[in-house]
């Protein structure tokens, strides 16, 4: 029992050492860097399996001799590699450890079954690494599969070391102080090096925390056009990510510069530096490690650092936004990462307010394409919508921004041309998206197109009918709505069907079609148009639930 007790001592003894070289390993940036990977390069996985199996070797060394045999926290390391790291790691690890204790002089007369189970403690761990994911379980998992590989190594033990009595006598003296030290240790390992894992979630959390304030106390300055805004946006940034200066610029001028430096970097100035042109050049961000990146005119200017982020609308880059430092080299992987996070801020308000801008004229120049076909309410709803996603999720925010703009762009150029249906639906899909972000899963789209159409429609067509579906079936009825649309050309006629299953038009509606008022205007000026340039208007089928609305266009090659 004493021996025993004596084994457990020196072993959480040793454990305690390798728990302090990772604690030390934990404090060194690249470490934490490497931990924090989604995917490992060869490199990687070279530079973890050494380090792993190198720890596995410590443990050897700093075991305790009994009978030839060592009592160790070899395994714990092993383990600790496969399940955070994966297979290549457990394995190649496990390898290491296990060949150093083969070789080991005293060479001792468990060196071969040890040497085994190292090895294929590697394994298994490192099969477990894909399926454990929470660290709470990976640790649980460590310390079964101690226990369960410190079975199997006492019954190699048993199995192949000679003289059977000395090994029985190994396997009762080092079975339960290595079982509980290594389980514990894998345990403790394991926790200390997913908090530095962890601490990559935190750094992302806290960028986007930053990321929405700054654009929550910048939002209301997009909205004002007068020439200070710029000015302030630019203190807001460097107020919050205690910048040293921060500028933004159009494509030729300086629009505002804020902090040090702005003695000769002023709002109206040209853009001077190869840098900014080349990043409005490339449209990607361009870091500046020191001075000489910078390239200032002015001697002694103390700008040392920053990065230049493009900022765009669309696919077009309209300026950039500039984070500089007083010192060199301050521009690292967050302070990159939340420059992008911001500039995907700016230029999503940029284009929100460009639309809020072209609702305004569209109200004031009244557009008849705009008075005919687009909902005041659904221009509003979608900007409300889109003012929602701003701050929640600036990505989708953007998306849908494209698909207004698209949406308006279409109805403002359309007249009564001809056009190719996938036109056409672009426009649809874009309108469709925009109802989907406000309705989220109660709105089902299906397509169904056939390829290859050289028909041609009038534009403006199909959206007011998917819009007078959405409306006035979808909408009022209490389950989730599909609205299926479907194109097929047979020889030089294409039938084109809405159909949905809502609550269903009502007869009068069909039957005064020519009289309808205002709610239906949508589909009285498609069947007007249809019947002028081909005699024949909308079809209706009342469904159970929904509606069809079909009708039928002749032959235009493109």
């Amino acid at each position: 029992m004493m021996q025993i007790l004596f084994l457990l001592t020196s072993l959480m003894k040793n454990l305690g050492f390798i728990a302090l070289i990772v604690v030390v390993l934990n404090q060194i940036p690249s470490f934490s860097k490497l931990m924090q990977k989604e995917k490992y390069t060869k490199k990687d996985i070279i530079i973890l399996s050494l380090l792993f199996g190198v720890l596995g070797i410590y443990g050897t060394y700093n075991g305790t001799n009994i009978d030839g045999a060592i009592a160790n926290t070899r395994v714990m390391a092993v383990i600790a590699g496969g399940l955070l790291c994966g297979p290549t790691v457990g394995i190649a690890s496990g390898i290491i450890a296990g060949l150093h204790r083969l070789l080991l002089i005293p060479f001792g007369i468990t060196s071969i079954p040890c040497a085994i189970a190292t090895i294929i403690s590697g394994f298994f761990s490192g099969l477990l690494y894909t399926k454990v994911k929470y660290k709470r379980k990976k640790a649980f998992t460590g310390f079964i599969l101690v226990v369960l590989m410190g079975i199997f190594e006492i019954i190699l033990i048993l199995c192949i070391s000679k003289p059977f009595e000395t090994a029985l006598n190994i396997s009762k003296s080092i079975f339960i102080p290595m079982t509980c030290a290594n389980g514990i240790g894998v345990a403790i390992l394991i926790l200390l090096i997913e908090d530095t894992i962890d601490q990559k979630d935190k750094i992302a959390a806290s960028q986007a925390k930053l990321a929405l304030e700054i654009a929550n106390e910048t939002l209301p300055y997009f909205k004002v056009n007068d020439s200070d805004s710029y000015e302030k946006i630019c203190q807001i940034i460097n107020k919050n990510i205690k910048s040293d200066a921060v500028a933004i610029t159009n494509t030729t001028t300086i629009l505002a510069h804020v902090g040090i430096g702005a003695d000769h970097h002023f709002k109206g100035q040209k853009i001077q530096t190869k840098a900014t042109k080349e990043c409005l050049r490339t449209n990607k961000p361009i870091v500046l490690r020191n001075a000489d990146d910078i390239n200032c005119s002015v001697k002694n200017c103390p700008l040392k650092s920053g990065i230049i982020v493009p900022l765009k609308i669309g696919n077009d880059t309209i300026g950039t936004l500039k984070i500089y430092y007083a010192t060199e080299n301050r521009i690292n992987e967050r302070i990159k990462s939340l420059a992008v996070g911001i500039s995907k801020f700016i230029f999503s308000q940029m284009e929100l307010t460009k639309i809020t801008e072209l609702e305004e004229k569209a109200r004031i120049s009244e557009i008849k394409a705009l008075q005919a076909q687009i909902n005041p309410h659904f221009l509003f709803n979608a900007l409300n919508t889109i003012a929602s996603f701003v701050r929640t999720d600036p990505d989708r925010a953007r998306d849908l921004i494209v698909n207004l703009s698209s949406y308006l762009r279409y109805n403002l150029k359309s007249n009564n041309n001809l056009v190719s249906i996938y036109k056409e639906m672009s426009q649809v899909m874009a309108y469709v998206e925009i109802e989907k972000a406000r309705f989220g899963s109660r709105l089902k789209i299906e397509y169904d197109i056939d390829y290859n159409i050289d028909i041609l429609i009038p534009s403006l067509i199909i959206q007011p009918i998917v819009e007078n579906s959405i409306r006035h079936g979808i909408l009022p009825s209490d389950k989730n709505g599909l609205v299926k649309i479907t194109a097929h050309q047979k020889g030089k006629e294409l039938f084109i069907s809405i159909t949905d299953n809502g609550v269903g038009i009502k007869k009068e509606v069909i039957d005064n079609l020519s009289s309808i008022n205002n709610n239906h205007v949508g589909l009285k000026n498609v069947n007007n148009r249809l019947e002028l340039l081909y005699g024949e208007g909308l079809k209706f089928k009342l469904l159970n639930p929904g509606t069809k609305i079909s009708f039928k266009v002749r032959e235009v090659k493109l």
